[in-house]
């Protein structure tokens, strides 16, 4: 029971997280009336949690890999909580941007840790729950975070619900300290196999196509979800005359329709896997190119002409993305040999991140001076759609056994 124990522990360190990081965009209007912000500079500051979190994602992956889950991802949070209470105390962008990166160096961590987690303590045809799991905390994050900020900040302000917020974490860190998994035998015979080991050939392996479709399919699937995250509140308020209040709920209930779903589809292809004795690679495969399809359908929103349709096309949208999503974290665990779990998804994560410095960036520059959403609306929509077909044309079994051969100690 204890390994479920860690897992509800994750699922809620990694649900702060999200609520954290989202913070930015619940009060990006705010902040953008206050300091008179223009798109381009808001979506800079938006971008700027990522600049620090991409970058330090093979890092963390080697921390989490050299001195273990539980003392890494305790400083890790730490230091996110810390930068969290403090933006509630800025008066100033550059202010904003220096602590949105120290936010993204502490939550580096926290996606590498709870998938090396998994990958560690359940087997192949357990882990779409597990990671599921993981995943619902990265999707209800985001939904309690745009519900109850929502409903917040106007009553309390920005700065306070900063600071309310990042309190959060202090307290997850007292059942952590209890409960967190210790760096047990196992765990350091693979970091010290991993470090006598020859270093990985990372030029190399990016010439096996296997690179192409994790690189792409992190770049494309995280594209969305950034999309979303950061600039999705602001369409809803500024261009849709949502209240805060109900910008919170028409973006909260589909992330968290999407936790549900992503949980479920994590579940049922365990159960598939087990029952038929079907390929993990190919089952999640189908998952994960069902759901990102389904995805697709938020680029509706582009040619709305009601903000009361907005509802059901986020809901068929962001619910198809969960259906594939826990089953697309899962197939990192059949990509990475143990040893290398923290370091290959410090890499995927990377990439993954890259989107989350683009996306703002890029629909700061679409939206423009003139407010015109549409163009990112569709970029967005196609994203899914681009990860599941990187995913399909190269995650292959032969690839996947070419780069345990190219990385595995001779």
């Amino acid at each position: 029971m204890h390994r479920w124990t860690v897992m509800a522990l994750l699922f809620a360190g990694i649900l702060i997280s999200y609520v954290d990081r989202g913070n930015l965009s619940i009060a990006a209007p705010a902040l953008m009336r206050e300091f008179g912000f223009a798109p381009v500079r808001m979506g800079v500051l938006l971008s700027a949690f990522f600049w620090t979190y991409s970058l330090f994602q093979i890092p963390a992956g080697y921390i989490v890999d050299r001195y273990g889950i539980k003392l890494s991802y305790f400083l890790g949070l730490l230091v996110w909580s810390i930068a969290s209470v403090a933006m509630g105390l800025v008066t100033g962008f550059w202010q904003m941007v220096a602590l949105r990166m120290v936010l993204g160096f502490g939550e580096a961590i926290a996606p590498v840790a709870s998938i090396a987690y998994i990958k560690r303590n359940f087997s192949e045809s357990e882990q779409g729950l597990p990671t599921g799991i993981y995943i619902g905390g990265a999707l209800v994050g985001p939904a309690v975070g745009t519900m109850a900020g929502g409903a917040l900040i106007d009553p309390l302000g920005w700065r306070l619900l900063f600071a309310m917020v990042g309190l959060l974490g202090f307290v997850w860190l007292i059942p952590w300290a209890i409960w967190g998994p210790p760096h047990n035998a196992a765990a350091r015979e693979a970091a010290r196999i991993g470090n006598e080991a020859p270093p990985v050939r990372w030029l190399e392996a990016a010439a096996n196509p296997l690179f192409a479709a994790v690189a792409l399919g992190a770049f494309f699937y995280s594209y969305y979800w950034y999309f979303i995250l950061t600039w999705v509140p602001t369409y809803l308020v500024r261009e849709l005359g949502y209240s805060n209040l109900k910008m919170g709920a028409v973006l909260g209930i589909p992330l968290a329709g999407a936790a549900v779903t992503s949980l479920i589809a994590g579940g049922v292809a365990d159960r598939v896997i087990r029952r038929t004795g079907a390929s993990a690679l190919t089952v999640r495969k189908a998952f994960v190119a069902g759901g990102f399809t389904l995805g697709c359908t938020i680029v509706a929103v582009a040619g709305l002409t009601r903000g009361a349709d907005v509802l059901p096309v986020f809901l068929v949208s962001m619910c198809g993305m969960g259906f594939g999503v826990s089953n697309y974290w899962a197939l990192t665990h059949l990509i990475a040999p143990e040893r290398l779990i923290g370091r290959v998804l410090g890499f995927q994560n990377t990439i993954a991140q890259l989107a989350g410095v683009t996306a703002p960036i890029v629909t700061g520059l679409l939206v423009g001076g003139e407010h015109r959403f549409g163009p990112a609306i569709l970029v967005a929509g196609l994203s899914p759609l681009l990860a599941a077909a990187a995913i399909l044309l190269w995650l292959r079994p032969i690839y996947i056994a070419r780069f345990h051969r190219e990385v595995e100690p001779r």
